[in-house]
């Protein structure tokens, strides 16, 4: 059985997103190379910001990093951040892609949000940037 002391060792899980203090990164190991980075996850949720009805999308990230790698933990965090935010589907698509290119400015970065349908329309918003 699960009880209190069996969880004395975990710092994050049950943490409030309150406490997100920004996407983070560590190093590139490997900048010499081009090689696509994915993160995916089918729990993205923010509200409408007209009639706050929550939205749920698929997103996905896909980018070649160049000098930093973003920390996953941290992107799941950032993503609970936007669980009672009221933004447009396409406003917030551009906003994670904004964020991951203050964060890690990597080479080439796309993000894909794919939301569920709602009043009969699905909505999937596709924001990429490529470093000249």
């Amino acid at each position: 059985m699960t009880d209190g002391k069996n969880m004395n060792d975990l710092s994050l899980l049950g943490s409030s997103t309150s406490e997100f203090k920004g996407l983070e990164a560590f190093p590139n190991l490997n900048p010499e190379r081009d090689y696509t980075v994915t993160l995916t996850t089918d729990e993205f949720t923010c509200v409408c910001p007209k009639t706050g009805q929550p939205d749920f999308a698929k997103i996905t990230i896909s980018y070649v990093p160049d000098l930093k790698i973003v920390e996953s933990k941290s992107l799941k965090l950032y993503f609970l951040s936007y669980r009672n935010k009221g933004v447009f589907h396409e406003h917030v698509t551009n906003m994670i892609l904004d964020d991951l290119l203050a964060a890690i400015q990597p080479r080439w970065c796309r993000v894909q949000a794919d939301f569920g349908v709602r009043g009969g329309i699905a909505i999937t918003v596709d924001a990429e940037y490529s470093k000249e």
